[in-house]
């Protein structure tokens, strides 16, 4: 603990550094890799699975099923296996709710088609008829979820961009934030498609929560990088981009620890509560809080801080400045 802090200690004070911002070819690199296999992946897979809320269906919950808590696999078997001999291309998804309950999800059911499925799963699990309750979600009702998602996505962002662009005085930060964002976005959706996981009202709220992460965790650096570059006088020493640099090493260790700090918990949540306990809204949210919130650590100090940087060093006094500092370096190296 004691050599991390001094490791804080020495990024702080600029005895020992990272150079984040003249890597930046390489890190676009890798944030490029990642957004086009966030796309493609997903595209090759056949889209993103989609939970009922979007794309309407039938929905049956079982409950005081007591094989759930003894074999949770065999208990999910049964259901579809009940399910897919009572219909016909019902597509049954089969998840476990609580130490004893099931939800089975399928395609859209037609009332007769609903009670022969509620039947047959009350008498394949043995239990009373009302512990098997169906529901129903319509397509038009899923479509309206989508569109308020994607609105609420976009107000969020445009919002966002404008209260950082009058924040900072400067939209070249609200722009390099923007794009940080955007490729959280882009990547956390991407795992969801990769690994087929489903996605939920619950699931996009959490996508939504860690956008609003983002963009804390890049002010924090953006505002130390406001403060260093505002101290650089004329005669400083340090170009723009070693200025901008420092501000990412100084808030490095204080990113590092406010990821851990986040993680923590919705790891809690992820792995104890979903998992062994089987509350399926609460994995929901937590798998997409959990993999938000370290993309958004790195994108803070790898994507967001170098390429506002990149977008600051050409301005003609920084470029000057540069120019000169570098110009000086060399003729002392001469001398020497």
């Amino acid at each position: 603990m004691a050599s991390f802090a001094k490791f804080g200690n020495d990024l702080y004070t600029g005895d020992r550094s990272i150079n984040f911002v003249a890597r930046r070819k390489l890190w676009y690199l890798i944030a490029a890799i990642m957004i086009l296999g966030s796309i493609l992946i997903p595209i090759a897979r056949g889209g993103f699975v989609l939970g009922i809320e979007f794309r309407g269906g039938s929905q049956f919950q079982v409950t005081q099923v007591t094989d759930v808590a003894k074999d949770p696999i065999a208990a999910q078997n049964l259901a579809t296996d009940t399910v897919n001999n009572t219909v016909d291309d019902a597509a049954p998804r089969v998840s476990v709710v609580g130490g004893d309950g099931l939800r089975v999800q399928t395609s859209q059911l037609t009332p007769t088609e609903s009670n022969e499925v509620r039947d047959a799963l009350q008498s394949a699990f043995g239990v009373a008829t009302d512990d098997v309750s169906a529901s129903f979600i319509g397509p038009s009702w899923g479509a309206d979820i989508t569109g308020s998602a994607i609105r609420a996505l976009l107000v969020f962002i445009v919002l966002a961009g404008i209260v950082m662009a009058l924040y900072f005085r400067t939209w070249k930060m609200s722009a390099a934030a923007m794009v940080s964002l955007l490729h959280d976005l882009v990547i956390t959706a991407g795992i969801y498609g990769i690994l087929g996981i489903e996605v939920t009202p619950s699931a996009v709220i959490g996508l939504l929560t860690i956008l609003g992460y983002s963009l804390y965790d890049t002010v924090v650096v953006f505002d130390k990088i406001r403060e260093n570059t505002a101290e650089d006088g004329p005669e400083s020493r340090r170009t723009f981009a070693e200025s901008v640099n420092l501000a990412v090493n100084q808030t490095l260790v204080r990113s590092i620890n406010t990821a851990v700090v986040a993680v923590l918990p919705v790891g809690a949540i992820l792995f104890i509560g979903a998992n062994l306990l089987g509350a399926g809204t609460l994995l929901d949210i937590a798998l997409s809080l959990f993999i938000g919130i370290l993309v958004a650590t790195y994108s803070t100090i790898f994507i967001a801080a170098p390429l506002y940087s990149q977008m600051r060093e050409n301005e003609a006094p920084i470029k000057k400045k540069t120019d000169r500092i570098k110009a000086e370096a060399l003729a002392a190296g001469s001398v020497n």
